[in-house]
């Protein structure tokens, strides 16, 4: 029988490399976007930008282009999915992780039963799907639709029944680069003239977020996706997984084969966006943020862009104007400094073709 202390156990700064490696925020990848935002299981998109970001921090010679052309072409859509979030996701992934995550969505509609008194949810969402495939509709106009058929409920807990229960994605020109646009909202399936296969086995996609993620625990993978009761699906894939445990004992899954480079493999800066997945896809967010800087990347309801050094999180960073501005935790190193420079140097060549910012260190930010 194996015991826990035969189990190896991996540092903070061992699941910092390995989760690196798997986010290719360690090098760079020349993968094009659409493979890039399927292997990541989707870009977190609350904001219109970030997933441009995103991929900027991780693909060599990705250019907004890319994937603002697979926006267009209906290869990738934005979809409420993952923590009831909104995420960039490829075709594919929307049509398939939108019925696995149905259950979080089914959750989030509870909150809103009081004000959906004597409403037939089936029906409404019979109409709901006949009025966003007529025509695509915005929350408001969704809002005033329904609420014509059931005059006594709660005008936002219809529209809310709506998005729960349906597969609604956000109509282009919202979400292309440099393009504006309202939310409007369709069918996954009338968008992209498909039908919805049925919930993959989460077994698959536990495999697919080892492979992102790794290694993980059960927990983990559950904060990530807001789902519950995943347990059953890792312990069925035990056999064919390897474990460790972190510092304070947690079980840790992963897939044998997968990248767990050396922790003092060098860790280039990265300059992520507001609600990257790196530092939301774990329930203990240590292997990316140190203690002593937890919450500091967030205000209110409002996340940071954030700044990568040696791997963890630093700092964060702003556009104000024709500067890049950069807000450190602590103390960089001169070097440090001219690292995280030339980074923001590239992102900005990449990301804003032809502009021209300064950049500007500010006061190290204190908590």
């Amino acid at each position: 029988m194996t015991t826990s202390a035969a189990i190896p156990v991996l540092s903070a700064r061992a699941l910092n490399r390995a989760t690196l490696d798997r986010q290719l925020l360690l090098r760079r990848s020349s993968l094009p976007a659409g493979a890039a935002v399927e292997y990541l299981l989707g870009l977190q998109a609350q904001n219109v930008k970030p997933p441009y970001y995103a991929l900027a921090a991780r693909l060599d010679r990705f250019a907004p282009e890319d994937l603002s052309r697979l926006m267009a072409d209906r290869a990738a859509v934005r979809i409420v999915t993952l923590r009831s979030t909104i995420h960039t996701h490829t075709a594919d992934d929307c049509l398939s992780l939108r019925p696995l995550v149905q259950p979080a969505r089914d959750r989030e509609l509870n909150a809103f039963r009081k004000g959906l008194a004597g409403v037939d949810l089936d029906r409404l969402a019979v109409l709901a799907r006949e009025l966003v495939e007529t025509e695509p509709r915005t929350m408001a106009q969704l809002r005033e639709a329904l609420s014509a058929e059931w005059p006594e409920a709660d005008p936002q807990a219809l529209a809310v029944a709506a998005r729960c229960g349906l597969p609604l994605v956000q109509v282009t020109p919202r979400g292309l680069w440099g393009r504006s646009g309202q939310v409007a909202l369709t069918t996954a399936e009338h968008w992209l003239g498909r039908p919805a296969g049925p919930a993959p086995a989460p077994d698959a996609v536990v495999l697919r977020y080892l492979a992102a993620f790794g290694p993980a625990s059960v927990k983990d993978m559950q904060t990530w996706a807001g789902l519950t009761r995943l347990r059953d699906a890792f312990e069925r894939l035990r056999p064919q997984l390897v474990t460790f445990r972190d510092g304070n004992g947690v079980e840790l899954f992963d897939l044998p084969d997968a990248p767990r480079p050396d922790p003092d493999t060098p860790a280039p800066p990265r300059f992520l966006p507001e609600f990257d997945n790196l530092l939301l896809a774990h329930a203990d967010r240590t292997r990316v943020v140190p203690p002593e800087y937890r919450g500091r990347s967030w205000q209110g309801n409002q996340a940071h862009r954030t700044l990568l050094v040696d791997g963890f999180l630093a700092g964060v960073w702003k556009l104000e104007g024709e500067e890049l501005v950069i807000e450190a935790f602590g103390r960089l190193t001169g070097a440090q400094q001219e690292a995280v420079a030339e980074e923001g140097r590239r992102m900005l060549q990449t990301m804003h073709v032809g502009a021209s910012h300064g950049i500007r260190f500010g006061a190290v930010v204190r908590p």
